[in-house]
């Protein structure tokens, strides 16, 4: 497999500066750019086989968003939300110098691109969202509670593959090759074995998200996809339990009518390994 180049950007934040790394791959002077962002304790290189598909045509780009990966933790983990991370996108896309982008985000990632691409003279050209909508349904949320952020430790790659895959049965099936390909990004070594690589904290803001909030969170992100004017591939678990099916059809009636993808045996979410979701993705980004 070709290896990507590791790369760091520097960012603002409110205690200062962070380093932003990124995952780049295909033609460094591709002026055709595609950023792939990843979902809340996951890591760029979650985009692997998607890259390798799509680094022929595009200089692609998956950042560790901050917190996560190779990228720095922030000092104050409140820091840990979408208009931080947006305003990171904003960093790289000028690192980036692409008057145009396309993006790919999965759940996390997804709601970053949509916040990015409603905003005035928004350079994202296509947008593709994989499990994520404005409307996040709360069970999904406490399911996501009750692992994120507690402390684990395993002694072998085997046994982290075999706890990351107890909590990850929506991601679908997977080969163990796959699925270890999967795991070894999302493992930093610790003592004689490893623990997740993202940093504890980004638990925080997340347990504070109270229905209120996410009431006024949900009609600011309605507020942002109906002003959208770019075309919008949306992809679907259809076993989903963030990603109701009712808020999925109201995505292709409203706003900019994204076009609906659903995968059969998969939940929340897919992770653009088999064939058929990369081709899905593939084939809406190349067509003109």
């Amino acid at each position: 497999m070709t290896e990507p180049r590791l790369r760091h950007v520097q960012c603002l934040d409110g205690k200062g500066l962070h380093r932003m790394a990124y995952w780049e791959w295909g033609d460094p002077l591709n002026e055709r750019a595609l950023v792939c962002v990843h979902g809340l304790a996951r890591q760029g290189r979650d985009f692997d086989t998607l890259a390798q598909a799509l680094c022929s045509h595009y200089r692609v780009v998956c950042p560790d968003v901050v917190g996560r990966g190779q990228s720095d933790w922030l000092a104050d983990p409140m820091g840990y939300s979408i208009p931080t991370y947006v305003a990171d996108m904003v960093t790289l896309l000028a690192r980036l110098d692409a008057a145009q982008v396309d993006w790919v985000g999965t759940s996390m990632g997804g709601l970053i691109g949509l916040g990015l691409a409603a905003l005035p003279d928004s350079p994202v050209r296509k947008l593709v969202l994989n499990d994520v909508g404005p409307t996040i349904q709360p069970e999904a949320l406490q399911r996501i509670g009750t692992y994120l952020g507690l402390p684990v430790h395993w002694a072998t790659l085997d046994e982290a593959a075999d706890a990351l895959w107890a909590i990850s049965q929506g991601f679908g099936p997977h080969t163990r090759e796959q699925w270890l390909a999967l795991t070894r990004p999302q493992l930093k070594p610790h003592g004689e074995g490893y623990k997740p690589h993202y940093d504890p904290g980004i638990a925080i803001p997340f347990r504070l998200i109270t229905p209120e909030l996410a009431r006024a969170g949900e009609a600011a992100l309605w507020h942002s996809w109906d002003a959208l004017r770019i075309p919008v591939l949306l992809l679907r678990g259809a076993q989903s339990d963030l990603l109701s099916e009712g808020t999925a059809q109201a995505m292709t009636q409203r706003g900019p009518r994204a076009r609906l993808v659903e995968f059969a045996g998969v939940g929340h979410a897919p992770m653009l390994v088999q064939p058929d979701q990369v081709d899905a993705v593939r084939s809406f980004l190349l067509q003109t």
